[in-house]
């Protein structure tokens, strides 16, 4: 594909312009489309009006803004949390998330856990999801160590994949367990627009902390944990949250006042989904409710490229690798674009 594809220089939306010529596009996370959403925008510029640009200030400050602390007790009541801590990245929580707690037991990462949770090189695992549950499970449970923690995506965004967590209630009561998960594909999306923390199994013996980039589904430049109040009292004691910046005020003014938008744009979203699924043949891999879908046909994109439509379409899991083909839909997406890649694939 054309290197001009790599530097566009206006926004992302259901439509892009390069050197003149206009694409349909079918990629990135904006998978609510609250980029190109004119209430949202309205929410945003209205919060830089009250609060400015940006707070250069740690949250640890004596002056503080409000709305961060109105902010984090939103969020957790909307992902059905004890408490929510919000700082300036998705990156930033998982990492401090990860440093603060990893102590508290032998860590154990799931195949492909993002990059932003690994402590220090990539964990090294070649098994599936599936492979590594099972293990896992026996492994706690044969093993005299008493106190885990456990690293995981909430999904595989690229498959895609839903991981279920059920195989944790079969794990022993005396093994006490920390499981963190980067929700950051899933918020928003799945489970009907929530998080994974409200769908988790619910044990006497766990402690779930779920992490999130809000950068993509909800579209605001921020990162948030969901856990229990003490996790997140720990958190907020902890140097990279005392040291770090805070997300700019007016995204979560705009996060906080759109309890209206994200409903509205999931129930498009789904809408979408439901039509191409029922259109796709079986050579398409997708799960339910998961705005994503894969296929093994080499040199599709370029297929779709002829036809002015870009997909996503990037070489995985190393540059040398074939590219992983995938339809990606948004909220932004209207009935003609998916009517025209529709016709493209029938072509």
């Amino acid at each position: 594909m054309s290197e001009t594809f790599n530097s566009i220089n206006h926004p992302f939306s259901n439509e892009i312009t390069i050197g003149g010529q206009s694409y349909l596009y079918f990629g990135g996370t904006a998978y609510l489309g609250i980029p190109q959403n004119q209430d949202f925008i309205d929410l945003y510029v209205n919060g830089i009006k009250k609060f400015g640009l940006n707070n250069g200030t740690s949250r640890t400050n004596n002056i503080q803004l409000g709305i961060y602390d109105e902010a984090e007790q939103v969020a957790a009541a909307r992902y059905q949390a004890e408490a929510a801590l919000i700082t300036s990245s998705g990156y930033l929580v998982a990492q401090l998330t990860v440093n603060a707690l990893s102590g508290l037991g032998k860590v154990c990462y799931a195949p492909a856990t993002h990059p932003s949770l690994w402590l220090e090189a990539q964990p090294a695992s070649s098994k599936s999801f599936s492979d590594w549950k099972i293990e896992t499970t026996q492994l706690i449970n044969t093993s005299a160590e008493k106190n885990w923690v456990l690293i995981s995506n909430s999904m595989n965004n690229l498959v895609p994949e839903i991981y279920d967590f059920g195989f944790l209630k079969e794990i022993d009561l005396d093994k006490n367990l920390v499981v963190i998960i980067d929700d950051s594909h899933g918020i928003g999306v799945n489970n009907s627009g929530l998080s994974a923390y409200s769908n988790l199994p619910k044990r006497e013996n766990i402690t779930y902390v779920v992490v999130a980039s809000m950068a993509k589904a909800l579209g605001v430049d921020a990162g948030i944990v969901l856990g229990t109040k003490s996790i997140i009292s720990k958190l907020k004691g902890s140097n990279m949250f005392v040291g770090a910046s805070p997300p700019a005020a007016a995204g979560l003014f705009a996060f906080i006042h759109a309890e209206k938008i994200y409903p509205s744009a999931w129930t498009k979203l789904q809408e979408n989904i439901d039509f191409l699924s029922k259109t796709l043949g079986s050579t398409w891999k997708s799960t339910p409710g998961f705005p994503a879908f894969l296929t093994d046909k080499l040199k599709i994109d370029e297929h779709f490229l002829k036809h002015n439509i870009l997909i996503s379409s990037f070489p995985y899991p190393s540059q040398n690798s074939d590219p992983i083909n995938r339809i990606v839909l948004s909220s932004w997406h209207q009935k003609e674009d998916l009517a025209k890649l529709v016709a493209v694939l029938n072509f």
